[in-house]
């Protein structure tokens, strides 16, 4: 654990969910819980301002995901660092962008037997988990350009608008806007991906940089920007709470100090 202190007391965030000068990156990757490890890139090495991508990978065949929604439990919009205590969780990241009421994910969010969204919508990208099929895989993060017959086996299903297409191949446009970013994306081994980086970048920027990271990414979707896009790492010591800042035409600054609450998050859970 000492590599991990040392690690974390150097974090970009505080345990408030606060700036602080950014960790130099470390080479290594460090657990957090069975199937579950953290470490850290940059990713413009050489530049005056590099940014810092934050990583954690997570093995679904080991550790769980679930997703916290305010519209299940009825409590009510909270920060990551909330949420890591209400769900007993390892990591906790934005599950993606809301609708005006607040609680509404902007495509499909079901979760079981609870609907958050029914509705699909154009976005290309949704992370599926919970098969009732035992030959499925644990977790999939799916391209829907061939439709969406590949997350009917799964119980928990959230859209979003997509970064990466697999097999590795950025497909946003360039918008002139930038900021803060939480995504989640998977791997060449099938692992799925929290990355978060508070520095504000223009997306295909972004993708390109990532895609560039020795991390074999396959494909991405985008959860949040702005000073709401969040990360948690719930169970390390000590904790670590990220907050983003930057967003084009609304925070564009990176003097946001703490994370926003959220309705809607993605967790990994112990394994059992």
């Amino acid at each position: 654990m000492h590599a991990l202190v040392a690690l974390l007391a150097a974090s970009l965030s505080s345990s408030a969910g606060g700036s602080s000068p950014a960790p130099a990156p470390r080479p290594e990757w460090t657990a957090l819980a069975r199937g579950v490890d953290y470490r850290t890139f940059v990713l413009e090495p050489g530049a005056t301002a590099p940014g810092t991508l934050h990583v954690v990978r997570i093995d679904t065949a080991a550790a769980r995901l679930a997703l916290g929604l305010a519209s299940q439990d009825k409590r009510g919009k909270r920060t990551t660092r909330q949420w890591c205590a209400d769900l007993g969780a390892v990591a906790v990241i934005n599950a993606g962008m809301f609708q005006r009421d607040g609680v509404s994910n902007v495509g499909r969010l079901v979760n079981g037997d609870h609907v958050n969204q029914r509705a699909w919508n154009d976005y290309r990208s949704a992370l599926a988990f919970g098969s009732s099929d035992p030959k499925a895989a644990p977790a999939r993060l799916l391209d829907l350009d061939g439709g969406r017959d590949a997350a009917a086996p799964y119980r928990s299903v959230v859209q979003n608008l997509r970064l990466i297409k697999a097999p590795g191949q950025s497909v946003w446009k360039t918008t002139g806007r930038a900021w803060s970013e939480a995504a989640v994306a998977q791997d060449d081994a099938g692992h799925i991906l929290f990355l978060f980086s508070r520095a504000g970048y223009e997306m295909t920027t972004w993708t390109k940089l990532v895609l560039a990271l020795p991390l074999h990414v396959t494909s991405a979707m985008h959860v949040e920007g702005g000073p709401e896009a969040s990360l948690s790492l719930c169970t390390a010591a000590p904790a670590l709470h990220l907050a983003g800042s930057f967003e084009t035409g609304f925070n564009a600054n990176d003097a946001n100090p703490a994370q926003w609450p959220i309705p809607n998050v993605l967790a990994v859970l112990p394994p059992r």
